[in-house]
């Protein structure tokens, strides 16, 4: 898998790429320094209006503040657009918002989902757009003036972008047409993306680094372009303007997005400031193959199998998804119903707790009075603790109280219970 370095120079990000084994990175790292200048000059770029460089730079000029509209939805925009209002001294002289309309969430429409962005927006006094909702709509959605033609016979096609404009996206959730990117200059459709591309393209990057252990990862500032997969084009595959790394250490999601969101919101704002003065760089991505993609969570990622996952997997599942999804055992009460775990630790070998369990196989379930903890036996002999579970169509409960409802039901045997095979232990 190809790695991105970054290092600074001048204060500022300078990247570096690099692929294969250590030896490999090690032997080419001396020719892609040599590279990168060349390499600049591939970078997608508005060279027609003076804005870009041919060797991918903006020009050695200071300019006035951006014109920003910015799309967001969530926490990490947020932390995001914080970060660039608090720049408003220097970086920008009007900043709007667009964000997705409230949504009815919950059994019958019972809550109403509103954006964060939306709110922030609101409360500081900044200008805020709803997008439509439907996709054919928001296709032929614009955003208001300034962002638009004043004329209003001009055709986003024959539309001239202004160079003060900046479209900025972070953690939207949309592809946006080509309609709404055209009224942009091409080098300053900037994204805000939570990994160190090429790694992890897609809606669910921190998720995903998380699910697959990742030591390290980062968040870059990259150029959008269009989407077409006719022409195989896909998202996050614009070139680098800057990234920061960061190291994890069992870190949750919510953790996750909260630092990398910090380190983008920096990051970008200092990509306007090195742009406005002409010291802005721009390096194309390394190619990678699918196998980089982070693709949306389903139910499919929440689903637990303590029969192919060590308890290590499922402890860490939970920190990566756990906020969206309940992990769940299906079919394991009487009747098919699933039960949801969450509050799950791996438990060390070696622990007191292991020599509780003894060699039981995975999905054999005991609760530990000393631990007031239900220890399920999963695979390669390891051992997960359990702090609370829901039962399908039931209220939360300790591990405790689950337990005991299962005394209750007659379906633990010799103080153990099977999840998946209730009638086997109640016989």
């Amino acid at each position: 898998m190809s790695t991105l370095i970054a290092t600074r120079k001048h204060g500022s990000p300078t990247l570096l790429f690099f692929s294969g084994s250590t030896r490999a990175r090690s032997l080419r790292a001396t020719r892609v320094q040599r590279q990168t200048s060349a390499d600049l000059s591939n970078c997608a770029g508005d060279t027609d209006n003076g804005l870009v460089s041919r060797s991918g730079r903006f020009g050695d000029y200071e300019r006035e503040p951006f014109t920003i509209l910015f799309f967001g939805r969530d926490a990490f925009s947020c932390k995001v657009f914080k970060h660039v209002y608090e720049a408003r001294a220097d970086i920008w002289h009007s900043l709007q918002i667009a964000t997705n309309p409230d949504v009815k969430t919950g059994r019958n429409g019972s809550r109403l989902d509103i954006s964060p962005l939306k709110t922030l927006g609101r409360t500081l006094g900044i200008p805020v757009h709803i997008i439509p909702k439907e996709k054919a709509a928001f296709r032929r959605w614009l955003p208001p003036r300034p962002f638009t033609p004043s004329n209003p016979n001009t055709t986003t096609d024959a539309f001239e972008p202004p160079r003060s404009h900046v479209l900025v996206t972070a953690s939207f959730g949309r592809i946006l047409p080509s309609s709404i990117l055209s009224l942009f200059p091409e080098s300053q459709r900037l994204n805000v993306h939570p990994s160190l591309l090429p790694a992890y393209r897609g809606p669910a990057p921190i998720q995903r680094a998380l699910m697959a252990a990742e030591r390290q990862t980062g968040v870059c500032v990259i150029q959008m372009g269009e989407v077409s997969r006719r022409e195989g084009k896909a998202v996050d595959q614009g070139g680098i303007w800057a990234v920061e790394r960061m190291v994890r250490d069992d870190a949750t999601f919510t953790d996750m997005q909260n630092s990398l969101a910090e380190k983008g919101g920096k990051c970008l704002v200092q990509v306007l400031r090195d742009m406005l003065r002409g010291k802005a760089h721009c390096i194309p991505q390394a190619p990678l193959g699918a196998e980089t993609h982070a693709p949306a969570i389903t139910a499919a990622d929440s689903t637990i199998n303590f029969e192919a996952q060590t308890a290590d997997v499922i402890a860490r599942l939970e920190r990566a998804i756990g906020h969206q999804r309940a992990l769940s055992i299906p079919l394991a009460l009487p009747g098919g119903r699933s039960v949801s775990i969450a509050g799950l630790c791996a438990i060390p070998p070696g622990s007191p707790l292991t020599r509780q369990m003894g060699n039981a196989r995975p999905g054999r379930a005991r609760y530990s009075s000393t631990a007031k903890q239900l220890l399920v036996a999963c695979a390669g002999g390891s051992l997960l603790s359990v702090d609370r579970l829901q039962t399908q169509d039931r209220a939360v409960l300790t591990a405790r109280e689950w337990w005991n409802g299962l005394k209750g039901m007659g379906l633990v045997k010799d103080g153990t219970f099977t999840f998946g095979h209730p009638l086997e232990d109640s016989m």
